[in-house]
Protein backbone atom coordinates (compact mmCIF):
# COMPACT_ATOMS: atom_id res chain seq x y z
CA UNK A 1 0.00 0.00 0.00
CA UNK A 2 1.15 3.82 -0.97
CA UNK A 3 0.94 5.20 2.44
CA UNK A 4 2.47 7.40 4.60
CA UNK A 5 2.62 6.80 8.85
CA UNK A 6 0.95 9.95 10.21
CA UNK A 7 1.76 10.23 13.67
CA UNK A 8 -1.31 10.72 15.87
CA UNK A 9 -0.44 13.70 19.31
CA UNK A 10 -2.45 13.55 22.42
CA UNK A 11 -3.38 9.86 21.90
CA UNK A 12 -1.92 6.25 22.44
CA UNK A 13 -3.24 5.34 18.95
CA UNK A 14 -1.95 6.17 15.30
CA UNK A 15 -3.21 5.22 11.66
CA UNK A 16 -1.53 4.74 8.40
CA UNK A 17 -3.36 6.91 6.30
CA UNK A 18 -3.31 6.42 2.72
CA UNK A 19 -2.03 9.62 -0.06
CA UNK A 20 -4.58 8.49 -1.99
CA UNK A 21 -8.23 7.06 -1.81
CA UNK A 22 -11.30 5.39 -3.75
CA UNK A 23 -14.28 7.89 -4.50
CA UNK A 24 -17.24 7.81 -6.55
CA UNK A 25 -17.51 11.13 -8.55
CA UNK A 26 -20.28 12.68 -9.85
CA UNK A 27 -20.26 13.76 -13.65
CA UNK A 28 -23.27 14.38 -15.67
CA UNK A 29 -26.40 13.44 -13.89
CA UNK A 30 -26.59 9.39 -12.95
CA UNK A 31 -23.52 8.99 -14.02
CA UNK A 32 -21.42 8.00 -11.60
CA UNK A 33 -17.65 7.66 -11.40
CA UNK A 34 -15.10 5.17 -9.26
CA UNK A 35 -11.81 7.00 -9.09
CA UNK A 36 -8.74 7.55 -7.24
CA UNK A 37 -8.26 11.14 -5.37
CA UNK A 38 -6.07 12.78 -2.61
CA UNK A 39 -6.81 12.15 0.94
CA UNK A 40 -8.00 15.73 1.97
CA UNK A 41 -6.31 17.05 5.42
CA UNK A 42 -7.88 18.55 8.50
CA UNK A 43 -7.73 22.11 9.17
CA UNK A 44 -8.28 24.23 12.30
CA UNK A 45 -11.44 23.04 13.97
CA UNK A 46 -11.82 19.80 11.82
CA UNK A 47 -10.59 16.37 11.89
CA UNK A 48 -10.53 13.50 9.03
CA UNK A 49 -12.51 10.47 9.64
CA UNK A 50 -11.76 7.23 8.15
CA UNK A 51 -15.46 6.33 6.93
CA UNK A 52 -16.57 3.06 7.78
CA UNK A 53 -20.44 2.94 6.96
CA UNK A 54 -22.53 4.89 5.23
CA UNK A 55 -26.44 4.76 4.61
CA UNK A 56 -28.08 5.87 1.28
CA UNK A 57 -30.92 8.79 1.68
CA UNK A 58 -33.67 9.33 -1.11
CA UNK A 59 -31.92 12.66 -1.23
CA UNK A 60 -28.89 11.60 -2.26
CA UNK A 61 -30.49 9.71 -5.33
CA UNK A 62 -32.16 13.08 -5.67
CA UNK A 63 -28.94 14.75 -6.26
CA UNK A 64 -27.39 12.26 -7.97
CA UNK A 65 -30.26 12.68 -10.54
CA UNK A 66 -30.94 16.65 -10.78
CA UNK A 67 -28.80 18.05 -8.35
CA UNK A 68 -28.89 19.26 -4.58
CA UNK A 69 -33.35 19.71 -3.88
CA UNK A 70 -34.58 23.23 -2.42
CA UNK A 71 -31.80 24.94 -2.54
CA UNK A 72 -32.73 28.73 -3.60
CA UNK A 73 -35.21 30.15 -5.96
CA UNK A 74 -34.40 29.31 -9.23
CA UNK A 75 -32.16 26.50 -8.75
CA UNK A 76 -28.81 26.27 -9.23
CA UNK A 77 -26.60 24.40 -12.43
CA UNK A 78 -25.76 21.00 -11.74
CA UNK A 79 -23.25 19.88 -9.43
CA UNK A 80 -20.67 18.07 -10.82
CA UNK A 81 -17.02 16.28 -9.99
CA UNK A 82 -18.09 15.51 -5.94
CA UNK A 83 -18.95 12.83 -4.26
CA UNK A 84 -22.18 12.71 -3.04
CA UNK A 85 -23.58 10.69 0.26
CA UNK A 86 -24.58 11.88 3.79
CA UNK A 87 -25.40 9.71 5.90
CA UNK A 88 -21.76 8.63 7.26
CA UNK A 89 -19.78 7.25 10.47
CA UNK A 90 -16.72 6.58 10.65
CA UNK A 91 -13.29 6.74 13.08
CA UNK A 92 -11.34 9.84 14.17
CA UNK A 93 -7.88 9.27 12.38
CA UNK A 94 -6.35 12.90 12.48
CA UNK A 95 -6.93 15.88 14.18
CA UNK A 96 -6.80 19.20 13.32
CA UNK A 97 -4.85 22.38 14.89
CA UNK A 98 -7.00 23.18 17.92
CA UNK A 99 -9.18 20.23 18.41
CA UNK A 100 -9.68 18.32 21.51
CA UNK A 101 -12.87 17.86 21.58
CA UNK A 102 -12.19 14.17 19.98
CA UNK A 103 -9.24 11.70 19.80
CA UNK A 104 -7.71 9.52 17.31
CA UNK A 105 -9.64 5.99 17.33
CA UNK A 106 -13.09 7.93 18.50
CA UNK A 107 -16.08 5.97 16.88
CA UNK A 108 -18.40 9.04 15.23
CA UNK A 109 -21.47 9.48 13.53
CA UNK A 110 -21.41 12.81 10.85
CA UNK A 111 -24.32 15.38 10.62
CA UNK A 112 -24.29 16.78 7.11
CA UNK A 113 -24.58 20.63 8.07
CA UNK A 114 -22.09 22.87 9.51
CA UNK A 115 -22.84 26.08 8.84
CA UNK A 116 -21.01 29.49 8.54
CA UNK A 117 -21.34 30.02 12.54
CA UNK A 118 -21.15 33.92 11.81
CA UNK A 119 -24.66 34.28 10.17
CA UNK A 120 -28.00 34.99 11.88
CA UNK A 121 -29.62 31.52 11.30
CA UNK A 122 -26.31 29.73 12.56
CA UNK A 123 -25.96 31.70 15.61
CA UNK A 124 -29.53 30.99 16.41
CA UNK A 125 -28.49 27.06 15.89
CA UNK A 126 -30.15 26.82 12.49
CA UNK A 127 -27.37 25.79 10.67
CA UNK A 128 -29.29 23.97 8.64
CA UNK A 129 -30.57 27.18 7.22
CA UNK A 130 -27.33 28.94 6.99
CA UNK A 131 -27.68 32.58 5.37
CA UNK A 132 -24.47 31.33 3.27
CA UNK A 133 -25.85 27.79 1.66
CA UNK A 134 -27.43 28.63 -1.25
CA UNK A 135 -24.64 30.40 -2.99
CA UNK A 136 -22.47 29.11 -5.37
CA UNK A 137 -23.18 25.90 -3.49
CA UNK A 138 -22.20 26.95 -0.52
CA UNK A 139 -19.98 29.79 0.68
CA UNK A 140 -16.89 27.49 1.82
CA UNK A 141 -14.77 30.41 2.54
CA UNK A 142 -17.33 31.85 5.23
CA UNK A 143 -17.09 28.45 6.50
CA UNK A 144 -20.33 26.65 5.25
CA UNK A 145 -20.40 22.93 4.48
CA UNK A 146 -23.05 20.58 3.76
CA UNK A 147 -21.51 16.92 3.30
CA UNK A 148 -22.79 15.28 0.09
CA UNK A 149 -24.60 17.94 -1.00
CA UNK A 150 -22.70 20.86 -1.77
CA UNK A 151 -19.04 19.68 -0.81
CA UNK A 152 -17.70 16.25 -0.48
CA UNK A 153 -19.87 13.37 1.22
CA UNK A 154 -18.89 9.97 2.35
CA UNK A 155 -19.17 7.19 -0.68
CA UNK A 156 -15.20 7.08 -0.69
CA UNK A 157 -12.73 6.25 2.29
CA UNK A 158 -11.90 9.32 4.15
CA UNK A 159 -13.69 12.95 4.25
CA UNK A 160 -12.90 15.89 6.71
CA UNK A 161 -15.23 17.39 9.34
CA UNK A 162 -16.10 20.09 11.09
CA UNK A 163 -16.06 19.38 14.82
CA UNK A 164 -19.29 20.93 14.97
CA UNK A 165 -21.00 17.88 13.10
CA UNK A 166 -20.08 15.09 14.96
CA UNK A 167 -21.29 12.71 17.65
CA UNK A 168 -20.08 9.86 19.54
CA UNK A 169 -20.53 6.64 18.70
CA UNK A 170 -21.06 4.36 21.60
CA UNK A 171 -18.46 1.27 21.41
CA UNK A 172 -21.55 -1.46 21.64
CA UNK A 173 -23.39 -0.03 18.46
CA UNK A 174 -22.60 -1.43 15.28
CA UNK A 175 -21.23 0.61 12.52
CA UNK A 176 -24.93 0.02 10.41
CA UNK A 177 -26.98 1.50 13.56
CA UNK A 178 -24.67 4.91 13.42
CA UNK A 179 -25.36 5.58 10.26
CA UNK A 180 -29.11 5.71 11.51
CA UNK A 181 -27.89 8.12 13.56
CA UNK A 182 -28.54 11.57 11.16
CA UNK A 183 -32.05 10.20 10.00
CA UNK A 184 -33.00 9.68 13.69
CA UNK A 185 -31.62 13.12 14.36
CA UNK A 186 -33.84 15.07 11.41
CA UNK A 187 -36.44 13.05 13.50
CA UNK A 188 -35.68 14.55 16.67
CA UNK A 189 -35.45 18.19 14.91
CA UNK A 190 -39.15 17.97 13.71
CA UNK A 191 -40.38 16.89 17.34
CA UNK A 192 -37.83 19.68 18.93
CA UNK A 193 -39.52 22.18 16.45
CA UNK A 194 -42.78 21.70 16.98
CA UNK A 195 -43.85 20.10 20.03
CA UNK A 196 -40.31 20.45 22.33
CA UNK A 197 -42.14 17.98 25.28
CA UNK A 198 -44.21 14.87 23.44
CA UNK A 199 -44.88 13.16 26.99
CA UNK A 200 -48.60 12.76 27.74
CA UNK A 201 -49.77 13.85 24.22
CA UNK A 202 -50.30 12.24 20.72
CA UNK A 203 -48.19 12.21 18.01
CA UNK A 204 -49.27 11.43 14.04
CA UNK A 205 -46.09 10.12 11.96
CA UNK A 206 -47.26 9.89 8.06
CA UNK A 207 -45.77 8.29 5.84
CA UNK A 208 -43.23 4.91 6.95
CA UNK A 209 -40.08 5.56 5.34
CA UNK A 210 -36.46 5.97 7.27
CA UNK A 211 -37.46 9.57 8.84
CA UNK A 212 -40.94 8.34 9.70
CA UNK A 213 -39.84 5.21 11.20
CA UNK A 214 -37.37 6.73 13.21
CA UNK A 215 -40.24 9.65 14.20
CA UNK A 216 -42.31 6.93 15.40
CA UNK A 217 -39.11 5.42 17.84
CA UNK A 218 -37.84 8.63 18.90
CA UNK A 219 -41.86 10.38 19.70
CA UNK A 220 -42.30 7.18 21.73
CA UNK A 221 -38.86 7.07 23.84
CA UNK A 222 -39.85 10.83 24.36
CA UNK A 223 -43.28 9.73 26.15
CA UNK A 224 -45.90 10.36 23.60
CA UNK A 225 -49.28 8.87 24.87
CA UNK A 226 -50.10 7.72 21.28
CA UNK A 227 -48.13 7.26 18.06
CA UNK A 228 -49.80 6.60 15.11
CA UNK A 229 -48.49 5.67 11.80
CA UNK A 230 -49.94 5.92 8.35
CA UNK A 231 -49.08 5.11 4.66
CA UNK A 232 -49.66 2.52 2.36
CA UNK A 233 -47.81 -0.73 3.19
CA UNK A 234 -48.43 -3.38 5.25
CA UNK A 235 -44.94 -4.35 5.94
CA UNK A 236 -43.57 -1.01 6.87
CA UNK A 237 -46.52 -0.12 9.48
CA UNK A 238 -46.13 -3.63 11.05
CA UNK A 239 -42.18 -2.44 11.38
CA UNK A 240 -43.91 0.72 12.68
CA UNK A 241 -45.10 -1.62 15.53
CA UNK A 242 -41.60 -2.58 16.73
CA UNK A 243 -40.60 0.50 16.87
CA UNK A 244 -42.84 1.81 19.39
CA UNK A 245 -46.84 2.87 17.46
CA UNK A 246 -49.11 2.21 19.49
CA UNK A 247 -51.94 2.39 16.00
CA UNK A 248 -51.22 2.06 12.00
CA UNK A 249 -53.82 2.91 10.09
CA UNK A 250 -53.10 1.86 6.14
CA UNK A 251 -54.21 4.51 4.52
CA UNK A 252 -55.35 2.61 1.21
CA UNK A 253 -57.84 0.84 3.48
CA UNK A 254 -59.33 2.71 6.16
CA UNK A 255 -60.15 6.67 6.51
CA UNK A 256 -56.94 7.64 7.72
CA UNK A 257 -58.26 11.24 9.38
CA UNK A 258 -61.55 9.06 10.86
CA UNK A 259 -59.02 6.53 12.29
CA UNK A 260 -56.54 9.39 14.07
CA UNK A 261 -59.55 11.43 15.54
CA UNK A 262 -60.66 8.25 16.80
CA UNK A 263 -57.95 6.79 18.60
CA UNK A 264 -57.09 10.09 20.52
CA UNK A 265 -60.08 10.93 21.00
CA UNK A 266 -60.90 14.10 18.89
CA UNK A 267 -58.11 15.15 17.18
CA UNK A 268 -54.09 14.43 17.80
CA UNK A 269 -51.45 16.92 19.00
CA UNK A 270 -48.88 16.76 16.68
CA UNK A 271 -48.20 15.90 13.28
CA UNK A 272 -45.08 14.72 11.56
CA UNK A 273 -45.27 14.94 7.90
CA UNK A 274 -42.89 12.48 6.30
CA UNK A 275 -44.49 11.49 3.08
CA UNK A 276 -44.86 14.00 0.64
CA UNK A 277 -48.07 13.00 -0.53
CA UNK A 278 -50.18 15.44 -2.30
CA UNK A 279 -52.88 15.71 0.58
CA UNK A 280 -51.01 15.28 3.21
CA UNK A 281 -50.58 18.75 4.86
CA UNK A 282 -54.95 19.27 4.50
CA UNK A 283 -55.45 15.29 5.80
CA UNK A 284 -52.55 16.46 8.68
CA UNK A 285 -55.08 19.58 9.39
CA UNK A 286 -58.05 17.27 9.92
CA UNK A 287 -56.35 15.40 11.94
CA UNK A 288 -55.39 18.07 14.80
CA UNK A 289 -57.73 19.00 17.50
CA UNK A 290 -57.48 22.94 17.49
CA UNK A 291 -53.89 24.43 17.96
CA UNK A 292 -52.24 21.60 16.88
CA UNK A 293 -49.35 21.23 14.71
CA UNK A 294 -47.80 20.44 11.64
CA UNK A 295 -44.19 19.69 11.18
CA UNK A 296 -43.29 18.93 7.42
CA UNK A 297 -40.37 17.01 6.48
CA UNK A 298 -40.47 15.82 3.26
CA UNK A 299 -40.43 17.50 0.10
CA UNK A 300 -43.48 17.37 -2.28
CA UNK A 301 -42.52 16.48 -5.44
CA UNK A 302 -44.62 19.56 -6.96
CA UNK A 303 -46.44 22.55 -5.61
CA UNK A 304 -49.95 21.15 -3.80
CA UNK A 305 -52.82 22.84 -2.88
CA UNK A 306 -53.33 23.67 0.84
CA UNK A 307 -56.67 24.86 2.72
CA UNK A 308 -55.27 28.12 4.18
CA UNK A 309 -58.72 29.11 5.97
CA UNK A 310 -58.88 25.42 7.48
CA UNK A 311 -55.22 26.06 8.74
CA UNK A 312 -56.86 29.29 10.25
CA UNK A 313 -60.02 28.37 11.60
CA UNK A 314 -58.44 25.82 13.75
CA UNK A 315 -55.66 27.94 14.57
CA UNK A 316 -53.15 25.21 13.08
CA UNK A 317 -49.34 25.79 13.52
CA UNK A 318 -47.57 24.87 10.28
CA UNK A 319 -43.42 24.40 10.79
CA UNK A 320 -40.83 23.14 8.11
CA UNK A 321 -37.56 21.87 8.65
CA UNK A 322 -34.50 20.94 6.73
CA UNK A 323 -32.29 18.09 7.89
CA UNK A 324 -30.79 17.36 11.27
CA UNK A 325 -30.39 21.33 13.03
CA UNK A 326 -29.97 22.65 16.63
CA UNK A 327 -27.84 19.54 17.82
CA UNK A 328 -31.22 17.21 17.59
CA UNK A 329 -28.68 14.64 16.42
CA UNK A 330 -27.28 14.27 19.53
CA UNK A 331 -30.11 13.94 21.46
CA UNK A 332 -31.41 10.85 18.48
CA UNK A 333 -27.55 9.44 19.74
CA UNK A 334 -28.17 9.41 22.90
CA UNK A 335 -31.56 7.79 22.99
CA UNK A 336 -29.86 5.13 20.71
CA UNK A 337 -27.24 4.39 22.65
CA UNK A 338 -29.70 4.10 25.63
CA UNK A 339 -31.56 1.14 23.24
CA UNK A 340 -34.50 3.52 23.73
CA UNK A 341 -36.23 2.42 20.40
CA UNK A 342 -34.47 -0.77 17.81
CA UNK A 343 -32.81 1.62 15.11
CA UNK A 344 -31.13 -1.14 13.23
CA UNK A 345 -34.51 -2.92 12.38
CA UNK A 346 -34.71 -0.59 9.49
CA UNK A 347 -31.42 -1.81 8.09
CA UNK A 348 -31.97 -4.06 5.13
CA UNK A 349 -29.09 -4.75 2.81
CA UNK A 350 -25.38 -3.67 2.69
CA UNK A 351 -22.91 -3.60 0.29
CA UNK A 352 -19.31 -2.66 -0.35
CA UNK A 353 -17.92 0.11 -1.47
CA UNK A 354 -17.23 -0.74 -4.82
CA UNK A 355 -21.00 -1.83 -5.36
CA UNK A 356 -22.70 1.67 -5.02
CA UNK A 357 -24.16 1.87 -7.71
CA UNK A 358 -26.30 -1.96 -7.28
CA UNK A 359 -26.75 -0.09 -3.29
CA UNK A 360 -28.53 3.23 -5.30
CA UNK A 361 -30.48 0.90 -7.36
CA UNK A 362 -31.86 -1.41 -4.74
CA UNK A 363 -33.02 1.95 -2.84
CA UNK A 364 -34.47 3.53 -5.54
CA UNK A 365 -36.35 0.79 -6.80
CA UNK A 366 -36.93 -0.24 -3.11
CA UNK A 367 -35.41 -4.03 -4.09
CA UNK A 368 -36.54 -6.98 -1.95
CA UNK A 369 -38.24 -4.13 -0.18
CA UNK A 370 -35.32 -2.30 0.95
CA UNK A 371 -35.60 0.82 3.79
CA UNK A 372 -31.93 1.51 4.56
CA UNK A 373 -29.49 0.08 2.47
CA UNK A 374 -25.78 0.24 3.91
CA UNK A 375 -22.42 0.48 2.01
CA UNK A 376 -19.73 -1.07 4.23
CA UNK A 377 -16.42 0.37 3.63
CA UNK A 378 -13.16 -1.42 3.76
CA UNK A 379 -9.71 -0.62 4.99
CA UNK A 380 -6.68 -2.45 5.14
CA UNK A 381 -5.63 -3.76 8.61
CA UNK A 382 -4.02 0.02 10.73
CA UNK A 383 -5.87 2.32 7.68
Amino acid sequence: MNAVTETAHLTQRSYEIPRTMKAWVLGDPDQLSFVEKPVPQPGPAEVLVRIDAIAVCATDLEIIHKGPPAMIEGGLPFNKNFTPGHEYMGTVVKLGEGVDEYRIGDRVAVEVHAGCGRCERCREGMYTSCLNYGKNYGDVKKGHRANGFTTDGGFTQYAVNSVNTLAHVPNDMSDEEATLIVTAGTAMYGLDVTAGLVAGQSVVVMGPGPIGLMGVGVAKALGASEVILTGTRDNRLEMGRKLGADFTVNVTKEDAVAKVREYTHGGAHYVLECSGAPNAVNDAANMLRRGGRICLAAFPGQPVPIDVAALVRNNIYLYGIRGEGRSATHRAAALMAQKRFDAKLIHTHTFPLEEVPTALKYARERIDDAIKVVVKIGHPEGC
